[in-house]
């Protein structure tokens, strides 16, 4: 049976009735955990969920447990949901973190689903978009690389692809990271000379690249190489790439064996040349079990209220790589518990191999094992090995958890410690566990772009930064101040309609003032989508902005701004905060050194925003754009170097070589993609 990857809602029950109890406002309910508040609030919410358990359906399905500012707290499963949700109102018998969850919900949704594979599928999707406050959260949910050789050109094509697998073609993954992949490509480049250059880079050619010159490539474009060989080629490549690696090792030490009876030593070299590259491969992947053919191993470390999860990647008999994860879960979560949660949303959108290594039982490990399957279209195995090359791959894999999660602790009483220093020299009421840097990028008003980023205690949080397009027509070019007012002014007008709990009126308009959260408040707000520092790249000018929009729309936030030293030079900065002198920092100072990071991260991200668009904007409009150039010369440089990307990146002496192009043309062209930025 197919199942519906993202929305599996055959049938929806809403428990909210019009006839609801009417509760306290929120603020007279906010969850404590002892005093006569938080018997309050417990009572309260053991009486919402007792109230929509008799509309609950009894069948498999996903609910939710909502608190009053309609956030979601918390999602889960259940084979029969009424019998699930009555759980929850049992006076006694449930831990400190449910009581939390309980004394916070004021509304219940439910989902009815076919059967409980159909609830687990959906339930692990709804975490992952809503990110429920109480539920163990995949944080990193990157995808993973993977190598593709195409099939849908006579030279196929060998390269590096992340996303959805629309292209024709066989893929081979995951590997861990673009490290690995493009190690390997490199080796494979070697042993079997396939081209990575692009289609229209390929059309174009008329002499044989680089890549050929160094036996990197066998250079099928300016056709050194025959269909047939060529072919030949990527056969022996997919071989390789599918497990089939001694088999082709031993046709190419027969060919090469063969070559030196012959005397032909040059030939009986590249063989040799293309042994190295192969075993090379082998020898960076580790450890490769010998009876596991495809299988992932997953192996979870708990230490400190912090947990890792380390996940090895086997395909066809070879190790692929690793990676290291740090969910975020309450520390009174059991290892399965865990594991269970992480392993439902780690294959959400990812294929699963025929064989899951586990280092902790979990509870619905059958039920986990039916609902991939299912979704995948293959049986699937989740085993806890106890003895053998499985139960050491388990071990191997937990000394790597134990390892990480041991550095990952040292990294965050690092940065603890440094962040406190910042609050210091600042004089945050706090220390920040979310900061907001921002600049801008243009060239002379051009394609301006404002940029922000985020840092926490975990370091840079990059799935949370933002750009800004510049929208205002009536602009003056190269306004810095206007860019900065527009670009704060969007992202707290946003901030305010999404996150804001209290609304009232400033000046006509809906918005919430906004309070620093006290030092006591919990763990929960580290997901507050609200800064606690403020970062302007910029000076007094871009300080003074950013108060003005803050001011009028009524957010109380700490700002500071942080302005380039003399000839721009790092180590020599200006700090502006408001209330105080502008002062400087001793060159050696770690919280120095940490604004420079942030500032430089906020300048690169706008920086790259910038020149994306700009990009983009050439391509629309042509190479015509640059002074001299006209569809003639575009048509020449289009032919001699094949894609727009490649004439950006070249030199001038480069651009020279094109016929019509002069000394002073290719100047003005490598100018064009060379100027400073703001």
């Amino acid at each position: 049976m197919s199942v519906p990857k993202k929305d599996i809602e055959p049938e929806v029950d809403i428990g909210e009735d019009d006839d609801e109890p009417t509760l306290p406002p929120a603020d007279e309910t906010d969850v404590k955990d002892s005093g006569e508040q938080g018997k309050d609030s417990l009572a309260v919410g053991r009486d919402v969920i007792l109230h929509h358990a008799k509309h609950a359906p009894s069948r498999p399905g996903v609910y939710r447990m909502i608190d009053a500012h309609g956030d979601v707290l918390y999602v889960g499963k259940a084979k029969n949901i009424r019998n699930r949700v009555r759980a929850y109102a049992r006076p006694a018998g449930l831990d400190t973190r449910i009581q939390r969850m309980i004394a916070a919900t004021r509304a219940l949704e439910f989902v009815v689903t076919r059967t409980e594979t159909e609830a687990l599928l959906l339930e692990a999707n709804l975490i992952k978009r809503l990110r429920p406050r109480f539920n163990v959260l995949l944080r990193d949910d990157k995808s993973f690389p993977y190598i593709l050789i195409t099939s849908d050109h006579w030279a196929p094509q060998i390269l590096k692809h992340r996303g959805a697998r629309t292209r024709p073609g066989r893929y081979y993954g995951p590997f861990a990271s673009v490290w690995a992949v493009n190690r390997t490509i490199n080796a494979l480049q070697r042993a079997f000379l396939l081209r990575s250059c692009s289609d229209p880079f390929f059309e174009s050619r008329t002499r044989q690249c680089l890549l050929h010159q160094i036996k990197r490539c066998s250079a099928p474009c300016t056709r050194e190489i025959d269909f047939g060989e060529y072919a030949a080629l990527v056969r022996e490549a997919n071989d390789f790439l599918s497990g089939r690696s001694k088999a082709v090792k031993d046709e190419l030490a027969g060919e090469m064996e063969k070559a030196s009876t012959a005397l032909d030593f040059e030939r009986a070299a590249i063989y040799r040349d293309r042994l190295a590259a192969l075993s090379a491969i082998q020898a960076h992947q580790g450890v490769n079990p010998r009876g596991v053919e495809e299988a992932d191993v997953f192996a979870l470390h708990q230490q400190g209220g912090f947990a890792c999860v380390e996940v090895f990647f086997f395909r066809t008999g070879q190790n692929w790589g690793n990676r290291a994860y740090f969910p975020r879960a309450d520390r009174s979560i059991s290892p399965g518990e865990i594991l269970s949660a992480f392993l439902a949303q780690f294959y959400d959108d990812k294929p699963s191999p025929l064989l899951i290594l586990i280092s902790h039982d979990i509870e619905d490990r059958a039920l986990l094992a039916d609902a991939l399957g299912t979704k995948n279209g293959h049986k699937i195995e989740i085993v806890v090995p106890r003895r053998g090359e499985k139960k050491d791959l388990i071990e191997r894999a937990l000394a790597n958890a134990r390892e990480a999660l041991g550095r990952k602790l040292a990294e965050t009483s690092s940065q603890q410690r440094l962040l406190r220093q910042l609050a210091e020299t600042f004089g945050l009421p706090r220390v920040p566990r979310r900061i907001e840097v921002y600049d801008n990028s243009h060239i002379q008003g051009s394609n301006a772009v404002g940029a922000m980023i985020v840092a926490g205690a975990e370091g840079f949080r990059k799935r949370e930064y933002r750009k800004f397009n510049i929208r205002s027509a009536d602009l003056n070019p190269g306004d810095d101040f206007a860019m900065m007012r527009e670009v704060l002014t969007r992202r707290f007008k946003r901030l305010l309609a999404e996150a804001a709990p209290l609304p009232v009126q400033i000046a006509g308009e809906t918005v919430t003032p906004i309070v620093l959260p006290s030092p006591e408040m919990d763990d929960a707000h580290d997901e507050s989508p609200w800064p606690d520092l403020v970062l302007i790249d910029g000076g007094q000018g871009q300080l003074n902005v950013a108060r003005e929009v803050l001011a009028q729309l009524g957010v109380e936030i700490p700002l500071a701004a942080i302005a380039k030293g003399p000839d721009r030079d790092a180590g020599r900065e200006t700090f502006f905060v408001p209330g105080r002198d502008s002062f400087k920092l001793p060159p050696r100072d770690p919280v120095l050194y940490l604004v420079e990071r942030l500032r430089d991260e906020a300048h690169r991200f706008a920086v790259g925003s910038h020149r994306a668009r700009r990009m983009r904007d050439l391509r629309e409009a042509g190479l015509q754009e640059i002074t001299g150039i006209g569809p003639a010369r575009k048509r020449a440089l289009l032919h001699h170097f094949g894609t727009l990307k490649a004439i950006e990146r070249a030199a001038v002496t480069d651009l020279m070589q094109v016929d019509g192009i002069s000394a002073e043309t290719a100047r003005r062209i490598y100018e064009f993609f060379h100027e400073e930025t703001a």
